[in-house]
């Protein structure tokens, strides 16, 4: 278990950002999709914009393009499918609503992603509030809390890290190590993610020469615990600003 006392405090940054005119003149978004947990990507070669909207029962996908809009949807064990998992009536209305809001989000898609990428810059540096010049636009401020990290050493033993995700329950993720070059392969921990407690949680694998790896097999357990837990627990801070940003052009945050 990684220890408590290294945590960072949580932090606030406000982030003022040309969201285009809001609030959205969409149809309503059916009560049982209100609390959506959004993410977007933006694919610069094939010119395609991604939203993700993401339930507890499922999740609603969309791809925009310059000809047109296309969607699919996962169920709640994670499966593709053209099929939805909710009730005809409610998923003709996300539909509805979700076309409104793509073809506004979508064109501001990658100078969001940008100023996103940029605000968490002036986060990791100290600074409370971003913001460039838009000219003369209407801007929306928006606060985001920021999950602290764990405070970690970089790699101190031999050789090279890196770590790869695994296919599994619980995401777990293999810490691979390499004695001689940048491209490390040999597996020497599992680390996943542990359902009851919500923290990460490590085992070793077997017949490690640990002495050859520079580190005490415990030293490296709880070297993989703290990472897993910054890089694949904690939010991102450029995510949680783009989600943030995503929410508040929903009209979901008022």
């Amino acid at each position: 278990m990684t220890d408590p006392t290294l945590r960072m405090p949580n932090s606030v940054l406000r982030v003022v950002l040309d969201l285009g005119p809001l609030p959205l003149d969409i149809p309503p978004l059916p009560p049982r999709f209100q609390h959506p947990e959004f993410d977007a990507d933006w694919d610069e070669e094939e010119q395609i914009a991604g939203i993700f909207l993401g339930f507890d029962d499922g999740e609603f996908h969309l791809d925009i393009m310059e000809d047109g809009v296309e969607y699919h949807f996962h169920h709640a064990d994670g499966s593709s499918s053209d099929d939805s998992p909710w009730p005809a009536a409610d998923t003709q209305a996300l539909v509805d609503w979700a076309n409104g809001f793509v073809l506004h989000v979508a064109p501001r898609l990658p100078d969001l992603l940008e100023d996103a990428d940029e605000a968490a810059e002036w986060h990791h540096v100290g600074l409370p509030v971003y913001s460039r010049d838009y000219g003369p636009v209407p801007l929306e401020i928006i606060d985001v809390e920021l999950e602290g990290e764990q405070l970690m050493l970089p790699w101190l033993g031999s050789g090279h890290i890196d770590d790869e995700h695994l296919d599994g329950p619980d995401h777990p993720i293999a810490l691979l190590w390499n004695p001689e070059h940048e491209d490390p392969d040999i597996p020497i921990a599992r680390v996943w993610l542990n359902p009851k407690t919500g923290e990460p949680k490590a085992r070793a694998e077997a017949g490690v020469n640990w002495t050859a790896v520079g580190l005490t097999q415990a030293e490296v357990l709880s070297w993989a615990e703290s990472l897993y837990l910054n890089h694949h627990v904690i939010g991102d801070p450029a995510q949680m600003i783009m989600r943030a940003a995503l929410v508040r052009m929903a009209g979901l945050d008022r």
